[in-house]
């Protein structure tokens, strides 16, 4: 079994839980968020391990980053790796929604399929899935709380962080919609 460790940290969608196994991030949990393991598996309490994500995660609430770099485990089943590898790719400020996400790794028709996968993200924020949403820009659900996501989802289109890196120096991905 992994050493897992985990700490709690403040934010401005409220209080996170960071999860660490061997050194690498596989969980950052809301406080009240749908789909959250049990506290028994969080591991002992360590902040050591995070120092570089609460690092990055004060860089992004502050409008100073768009991307992490970030030591990352993602456990799920092939199908949830696959949605959460595409859910990355979304740059950031913009949203896309579930069937264009289904088409994007191939699965034409899994709209709902997708959304089951986005719901068990363990990784919030660093994983965006805050970034799909329904066909119409409808916000249709979310972890941690559709008042969290509009926030996130604002905060993104607003922030000082847009302006720092041009979008024309980002391939375009072609996830509007």
């Amino acid at each position: 079994m992994d050493h897992r460790v985990h700490t709690v940290v403040d934010s401005p969608v409220g209080t996170l839980t960071l999860i660490a196994a061997d050194g690498r991030l596989t969980g950052l949990y809301m406080d009240r968020q749908r789909h959250r393991p049990p506290v028994e598996t969080f591991g002992e309490p360590d902040p050591t391990p995070f120092t570089e994500v609460v690092r990055q995660l004060e860089e992004y609430f502050a409008g100073h980053r768009t991307e992490f770099d970030l030591p990352i485990t993602l456990t799920g089943t092939p199908f949830q790796r696959t949605v959460w590898a595409a859910l990355r790719e979304i740059p950031y400020g913009e949203t896309a929604s579930y069937g264009r996400l289904a088409e994007r790794i191939g699965r034409r028709g899994g709209a709902r399929a997708v959304g089951l996968a986005n719901g068990r993200n363990p990784i919030g924020i660093i994983v965006p899935c805050h970034r799909v949403v329904g066909t119409t820009g409808d916000l249709t659900g979310y972890g941690g709380g559709l008042e969290r996501k509009r926030h996130l989802l604002s905060f993104e289109r607003h922030s000082p962080a847009r302006t720092c890196k041009p979008y024309e120096t980002v391939p375009r991905m072609g996830w509007s919609g």
